[in-house]
């Protein structure tokens, strides 16, 4: 299903703004560079009750649909939560890259990854840089998220890019042109959440260039919805 999205891409000096329509979603998981880091993930996990993938990596699918830049979701309960991702995104003939949350419930993810992936909107920033202005420092990206606990804004996740697969080794295990075909949106997987993970309900994450000196940034509130 197609999913049209209000986006800016900057690229040197220009801002553009276009409606994007975006009909594939693809969340890469267990991109971790380092397999003992992959592996501590996967252990992490198990004891949420989270099943072990088959391969590492693995390429999960989800509706389109899902995909949102409002400041606001809905969920079903109590035991959803959200973790930063860089996201890249073929449109254009170019790709790009951005940041948003595989927003994910965990007690469906206990039975099912696929379809805890489905089951929740998965939050974008509305901005994408020009990928290829960042491939020269790219391992000096940093992905940050934050949550709101005892009314305290805590650091959630916090670390470089590096810790993941390169977007070329991604994208070469994902399809045997290596790049994202026009429309297609795939989540690159995430960074371990400082204290464990646990639901969240308000969700800030950020993807910083220090190099270039510039941020994208997005925030969304979890309204949950009661189960009758």
């Amino acid at each position: 299903m197609q999913n049209s999205l209000s986006l800016t891409f900057v690229r040197g000096d220009d801002r553009t703004q276009n409606n994007v329509a975006v009909n594939r979603l693809v969340i890469a998981g267990w991109t971790g560079r380092d397999p003992d880091l992959v592996e501590s993930h996967i252990r992490e996990l198990e004891n949420l009750g989270v099943p072990r993938p088959p391969t590492t990596p693995v390429f999960y699918r989800a509706s389109a649909s899902r995909l949102t830049c409002a400041s606001t979701i809905e969920v079903v309960g109590e035991n959803s939560g959200g973790e930063v991702e860089f996201v890249l995104l073929g449109t254009g003939s170019r790709l790009w890259v951005g940041v948003g949350s595989d927003h994910t419930d965990r007690a469906a993810e206990t039975y099912n990854v696929t379809v805890s992936k489905q089951m929740c909107e998965k939050p974008l920033a509305p901005v994408f840089w020009d990928f290829e202005e960042v491939v020269p420092h790219w391992d000096r990206l940093i992905l940050r998220s934050w949550v709101e606990e005892n009314g305290a804004r805590t650091p959630y996740q916090d670390g470089a890019v590096s810790a993941m697969l390169t977007p070329a080794d991604l994208l070469a295990r994902w399809s045997e042109a290596g790049t994202l075909d026009e429309g297609t949106l795939m989540f690159c997987g995430t960074l371990p959440a400082i204290g464990g993970v646990r639901p969240t309900g308000s969700f800030e994450f950020a993807l910083e260039d220090p190099v270039l000196k510039r941020k994208i940034e997005h925030r969304y509130e979890v309204l949950k919805l009661a189960i009758q």
